[in-house]
């Protein structure tokens, strides 16, 4: 009970005054709690030391006062970094007598040349805590400043400078040069500058402002096993993020021949932007961002700036060019399946966190947005056919996810109740999916005929309501929010689309049946496309039948036959029927007109009805010009451009005869 009641319990901190309190002064704090200023003290934030110091060289590039980087890696974790910048100013420091301002930056936290718009218009650190960091978690810092055509240098100790600064003499160049070894007693044993890691941040770099020259050298006792790392590498790359893009889209196909990529300024002078993106065509997108050279691993304003201008452009696109499935694209196709590289130099950006992982700049978003979209809108139109391919592969990509969505949620519903068959179903008796097929029939009047006709232990019957949805113009929302395909979708129990399970069909055999007539013929084509394009693997599987209902009825006496069109009838004039004597022909307005005794003995009955198989060109046997004519077949005729269907029409007209109208 005394932990309840402190005032009853004698406490072990009833002393507490002002003595207890601590002030930790110079850089005492960052040795404390270093996870505050790299992030923790494992490999990852080590190498976090080399970026804080290689952030000051490229601030110098950026400002236009160094094309030159250098990064050294010796062993025992010893590594140089050395620009041709200004180099760190050495005189004496106004506000504390007797120390130069090099020492000042070295071991006071937050002092730095970088807190105005005088020295950087543009700046990674921004803080005044990042070599000064680098300093405190060192046992050894070794710093070089050529300035004047002399050479000055100073040595430090875990955040403690060793000695004064020392005029070394006259020399030729000018940049600084800082040489630092981790201190083993911050960072586990085991880690160690991996030479790959800094290898790909100097490529980074370079690739990110293409007036720098970076060069890179690292001891060959240090590359080991299957690293490919090369000991000595002069980075330098004019063509910027479009060169870095290329390198890594290497051997990938894409979906538009050239990448959209450009650089323009900021409205306001606020800075400027730098992008390079492509889209390829296994759908694996990922983004690499940076604000003043500085790399945002978890994103933040400005990638959010991207993915606006991304998607408002391609569906402004889209509406221009009258696609109206462009809506149903979203900012997983316009930005997540891009592989996108971007930069932008602002003034005072704001990050979260002193690693600096993420951009949390509020103006960032517009500012990136109204800039690159303008850019967008020009190369989409540049490019129509590139275009309107990416745009046609982004719809088809949301539709399947839509699908997938669908999918999934449909198995959650029914994973914890029993599957509930659409109401209008008549289904099999037999549970087994053998010797059973389901006839998808046109209206309830040519159901409840088909229902009478069936062999009720392995026939089921599904009416159809009317013409069901062209699923080849038609949107998602239109598709999934359809209550016919989702009452055959529900039927046939095997998923659309991704999620199509061939295993998971509850019949043997699907089998349209509809009027033999030019409406049917329809319905049984919008049928067919259905199957094609959600369920593609139905029909590769050779479970999708076409029935052959009669259009008329021949007899003589006790002699009848059935004709399935008028070439059959005459036919059938001619031979069974060629005698003398009068022959009755009667024309069936449709299979709800057919006696069930018909309908199952001409179209049901197994032992004497005939099917036609559907089937489509396949990769496994078949010519692809034949699959590329099958899907712009289908395209042209089912597809969304009227005028595609009128050419059709047009080149084909001659070849009709006896056109059921």
């Amino acid at each position: 009970m005394s932990d309840l009641f402190p005032s009853q319990a004698k406490k072990k901190n009833e002393t507490y005054n002002a003595q207890d309190i601590e002030v930790l002064e110079g850089l005492e704090p960052v040795r404390r709690r270093p996870g505050m200023y790299i992030g923790g003290t494992d490999e990852n934030a080590m190498h976090h030391l080399v970026a804080e110091v290689l952030d000051n060289s490229m601030d110098e590039a950026v400002a236009g006062y160094a094309n030159r980087i250098e990064i050294i890696l010796q062993p025992d974790n010893k590594v140089t970094i050395r620009d041709n910048g200004r180099g760190i100013p050495i005189d004496n420091h106004p506000k504390y007598p007797g120390k130069s301002a090099l020492e000042v930056i070295l071991t006071m936290l937050h002092s730095g040349g970088k807190f105005s718009n005088k020295v950087y218009e543009t700046s990674g650190g921004l803080h005044g805590v990042g070599i000064s960091v680098v300093n405190a978690l060192s046992e050894e810092l070794i710093v070089e400043v050529a300035r004047d055509k002399e050479l000055y240098a100073q040595s430090y100790s875990r955040g403690h400078a060793k000695g004064k600064l020392k005029k070394m003499g006259a020399i030729n160049r000018r940049g600084t040069s800082v040489t630092f070894i981790p201190d083993a007693d911050i960072f586990s044993t085991k880690a160690h500058f991996k030479p790959a890691t800094l290898f790909r941040m100097a490529r980074s770099k370079a690739y990110l402002y293409s007036g720098v020259e970076m060069r890179w050298s690292c001891d060959p006792s240090l590359i080991k096993g299957d690293d490919q790392t090369p000991a000595e590498a002069v980075l330098h790359f004019p063509g910027g993020l479009s060169d870095y893009l290329s390198s890594t889209m290497e051997g990938r196909d894409t979906l538009t021949a050239n990448p959209f990529a450009g650089k323009a300024d900021l409205p306001d002078n606020q800075g400027k932007v730098e992008w390079a993106v492509t889209w390829p065509d296994d759908g694996q997108g990922v983004c690499s961002s940076y604000c003043n050279t500085v790399p945002t691993p978890q994103g933040g304003t400005h990638e959010s700036g991207m993915r606006s201008a991304l998607l408002r452009g391609l569906r402004s696109y889209g509406e221009m060019i009258g696609n109206r499935r462009t809506a149903a694209i979203t900012g997983d196709e316009a930005f997540g399946d891009a592989c996108i590289m971007l930069s932008v130099f602002i003034r005072n950006p704001h990050f979260q966190g002193q690693t600096k992982e993420k951009l949390v700049t509020t103006e960032a978003t517009r500012l990136v947005d109204q800039v690159i979209k303008d850019h967008f809108d020009h190369w989409l139109v540049g490019d129509s056919a590139g275009s309107k391919n990416l745009l046609d592969q982004l719809i088809f990509r949301a539709e399947e996810r839509a699908r997938q969505s669908q999918a999934k949620d449909m198995a959650r519903k029914t994973a914890t109740r029993k599957l509930r068959l659409p109401g209008k179903l008549a289904d099999c008796s037999q549970s087994r999916s053998e010797n059973t097929e389901i006839f998808l029939v046109e209206g309830d009047s040519a159901g409840g005929s088909a229902k009478q006709a069936r062999n009720r232990e392995t026939q089921a019957i599904l009416p159809l309501r009317g013409k069901i949805l062209n699923v080849a113009s038609a949107t998602t929302d239109k598709l999934r929010s359809n209550q016919e395909l989702a009452d055959l979708v529900q039927a046939l129990g095997c998923g659309l689309g991704s999620e199509f399970k061939l295993d998971k069909l509850r019949y043997e055999r699907v089998i349209i049946m509809t009027d033999a007539d030019v409406d049917g013929a329809h319905i049984a084509s919008l049928l067919m496309t259905f199957f094609y394009r959600e369920m593609p693997g139905l029909i590769n599987a050779g479970r999708l039948y076409l029935a052959q209902p009669p259009l008329y009825r021949l007899s003589q006496g006790d002699k009848i036959a059935y004709a399935r069109d008028d070439a059959h009838r005459d036919d059938l004039m001619q031979t069974t029927f060629s005698g003398r004597g009068k022959v009755d022909i009667s024309r069936f307005k449709g299979l709800g007109e057919m006696m069930p005794v018909q309908l199952r003995e001409t179209t049901m009955d197994p032992r004497r009805r005939s099917l036609l198989r559907v089937v489509v060109a396949t990769n496994a046997n078949d010519n692809l010009a034949d699959i590329k004519e099958t899907e712009t077949l289908v395209e042209s005729l089912m597809g969304r451009k009227p005028e595609l269907r009128f050419q059709f029409i047009q080149e084909n007209a001659k070849f009709a005869r006896d056109v059921d109208i």
